[in-house]
C-alpha cells in the first residue's frame, strides 16, 4: 500500500476539502481512502495501487488549488486485535 500527501494551497474550508477529495477519486478510482484538511494546507491518499502523482497534481489544479508538494511512502494497515500477545 501506498500513502501519498500533498501539500495543497488554496484550501479555505470545508468545501474546499470536499472538492481536492472528489477530484482526487475521479483519478485514483472510489477504493482509494481521501482525507484533507484546509487547516493543515495537506491531502492524505492511501491506495493499494502505484499512484499516477501527474494526473492527480492535474485534477487538483484543474479545481483551482495548487500542489505544493507531494510525498510518496510505503504504507502498513494498522489493525486492532484482542488477541494480540504480549
Amino acid at each position: 500500500m501506498n500513502k501519498i500527501t500533498l501539500k495543497i494551497d488554496g484550501m479555505q474550508c470545508g468545501m474546499c476539502e470536499a472538492h481536492v477529495n472528489d477530484a482526487i477519486r475521479k483519478v485514483c478510482g472510489e477504493k482509494v481512502k481521501v482525507s484533507s484538511s484546509h487547516t493543515e494546507g495537506k491531502a492524505e491518499i492511501v491506495m493499494e495501487e502505484t499512484p499516477d502523482i501527474a494526473r492527480i497534481k492535474a485534477a487538483v489544479k484543474a479545481d483551482g488549488y495548487r500542489v505544493l508538494d507531494v510525498r510518496v511512502e510505503p504504507y502498513e494497515k494498522k489493525g486492532f486485535s484482542f488477541f494480540r500477545k504480549g
